[in-house]
């Protein structure tokens, strides 16, 4: 069958019009990309003249209807190896309304300050345009609908990351990732000047063009693209998830959308896959998947690129045997800046350890109603004497990761006090040098100062990446709360910030009390995950306290320590290390 036409309403609903009076509804991204003449096959059990999203399928070279989607289970492993925990989820292209709102929504998180606005609605009832980060009601009172996001073009074609099972507070959509054509030209600097047109010297010209140029009549811009190359324009994660990998995870469904759907255009096979992506530098996840880095464009952003066919990994590697530039980065550009710290000399040993408190309690200073009360009780003066810890024998190797557990009051906190330096009533405590830091709230608590976050720990590190490194492993991934200051933070996010903070001091030790304690079940595990892993990644010996089941999974500790009536239960990890 021939296209005759089609009609394009919003980016989620469209019509296709194919000759003998059918008209097929689908979303306005993939109905923008059929051309009039072009030879479709139409597969569908329904005779009637007017087709609905879920009542046919459409091919061409490629599948074109129903669109693009994935479902899978990503497991977070452990930082010994093993499974932490997963997530069901759903990899598609955005098609629903709902789908569009949320990548605005989620674009604000990227971009948008008070002086930018991502996002352009329109009013139905009184046809006026309004700008907002996320949906607004219209002064008329009409619901407004999403007209366009600022940034993307009419090529744009977006994939939607999708939490199939989740918590009532958690969101549906995760994240998202834009694809687009080509950009019409790319020229790369270098210490010589400019060098224009790079992307043509390393591969085929036609890979490149035409491509999409834009213009007053979008549409005939559209029908001109053919290309074989996409471009990934934008991926953004929810800011509470960007530690779980779902940034690699979109961008190798990309890659699978490309090669098996030709992407974003759907009319030539494609050979290559490239981003501009300068947060490249600071987060590796596109060369997790296997991008290769190529160079700087004139404007000094790095250039990534995947090969999807032997023959683009063919005039890749050329490219980086044999340009003197490329020949010095070898496609690497990512490099971990907090790297590895000075660790404790042997390790922490335990002796026979006695510890104790004791109080007295009277009735001194208390109102005459409550000295009745306890009276009555039979409460008068007492001195209370307790063991928390009685005879207590420990190691723990330099590098380890050891989590104390138990009931609140069982002397876990004791426990932390004691390494800091406090004394044993009976028995040694042996620490080896090395920097010790603890957070232990409300008697050891650094402070958070006034400064934005990210300035603060770049003046700590005094690297920027190190510094963004760090935080993104305790849970603050999100580019504009680096700006924010700790006065600015919810109660959750200063617990973390003040975790990078003890970890900018680059310790040997570091030992935290009630990890998490103010953050919620997924929120904690993925900080718990994140800590870990940078901890065995530097050499840092942890002590966590915890009474937290998820936290003590998704950290996986090397030596689980369980203490309560004066005791310890030593309780080692099973398996070797991966």
């Amino acid at each position: 069958m021939r296209v005759l036409g089609r009609r394009v309403y919003w980016r989620w609903y469209g019509e296709v019009f194919l000759e003998g009076g059918v008209v097929l509804r689908m979303s306005g991204d993939a109905a923008k990309w059929l051309r009039p003449k072009d030879r479709v096959r139409l597969l569908t059990e329904f005779k009637k003249p007017v087709l609905g999203f879920d009542e046919y399928e459409l091919q061409s070279l490629f599948p074109l209807w129903p669109p693009f989607s994935r479902e899978l289970v990503h497991t977070r492993e452990s930082p010994l190896g093993g499974e932490a925990y997963r997530y069901h989820l759903r990899v598609r292209e955005a098609m629903y309304e709902s789908d569009y709102e949320a990548i605005a929504e989620l674009e604000q998180f990227h971009y948008a300050s008070d002086k930018e606005v991502v996002a352009l609605w329109v009013c139905p009832r009184c046809h006026k345009t309004l700008a907002a980060n996320a949906k607004p009601l219209c002064d008329c009172g009409g619901e407004a609908r999403l007209k366009e996001i600022r940034g993307s073009t009419p090529a744009s074609r977006f994939l939607v990351l999708e939490l199939k099972e989740r918590l009532p507070f958690e969101p549906r959509i995760l994240g998202y990732l834009r694809l687009d054509p080509p950009i019409p030209r790319m020229h790369r600097r270098t210490p010589e000047g400019i060098e224009r047109d790079i992307r043509e010297r390393i591969f085929p010209p036609d890979w490149f063009h035409p491509t999409y140029e834009g213009g007053a009549d979008w549409e005939k811009a559209l029908d001109r693209v053919h290309t074989a190359a996409s471009r990934i324009a934008r991926v953004v994660v929810h800011p509470d998830y960007r530690s779980e990998g779902f940034g690699a995870l979109l961008v190798q469904m990309a890659l699978e959308w490309a090669k098996e759907r030709g992407a974003p255009e759907g009319r030539r096979e494609k050979h290559l896959v490239y981003t501009i992506a300068q947060m490249a530098r600071y987060h590796p996840f596109f060369e997790k998947v296997g991008f290769r880095y190529l160079f700087d464009t004139a404007s000094g952003r790095p250039v990534l690129a995947y090969p999807l066919t032997e023959e683009a990994r063919e005039h890749l590697e050329r490219f980086l045997k044999t340009d003197p530039y490329a020949r010095e980065h070898g496609g690497r550009l990512f490099r971990p800046r907090f790297g590895r710290v000075e660790g404790l000399k042997g390790p922490i040993r335990l002796k026979g350890v006695h510890k104790g408190y004791q109080s007295v309690l009277d009735l001194k200073g208390l109102s005459s109603e409550v000295q009745e009360a306890l009276l009555a009780f039979g409460v008068r003066a007492r001195r209370v004497e307790r063991a928390v810890l009685r005879g207590v024998d420990l190691e723990i190797p330099p590098g380890s990761l050891v989590v104390l557990a138990g009931a609140s009051g069982a002397g876990k906190t004791t426990l932390l006090r004691l390494l800091l330096g406090e004394a044993p009533d009976l028995g040694e405590v042996e620490v080896p040098e090395g920097k010790r830091v603890a957070y232990i709230p409300g008697e050891r608590e650094v402070a958070l100062g006034e400064e934005p976050i990210l300035e603060r720990l770049y003046r700590d590190l005094e690297d920027v990446g190190a510094a963004i490194e760090v935080l993104n492993r305790v849970g603050l991934s999100d580019a504009v709360l680096y700006r924010a200051r700790p006065k600015e933070l919810s109660t959750g996010q200063r617990e973390r910030f003040r975790l990078a903070l003890l970890l900018a001091q680059r310790p040997a030790l570091l030992l935290v009390d009630e990890l998490a304690a103010h953050l919620d079940v997924p929120t904690a595990r993925r900080v718990a995950l994140g800590l870990g892993k940078l901890c065995r990644e530097a050499g840092v010996t942890l002590v966590a306290a915890t009474h937290r089941p998820e936290v003590v999974q998704a950290l996986d500790p090397d030596l689980l320590v369980y203490v309560g009536y004066g005791g310890v239960t030593l309780v080692p990890r099973r398996g070797p290390r991966t």
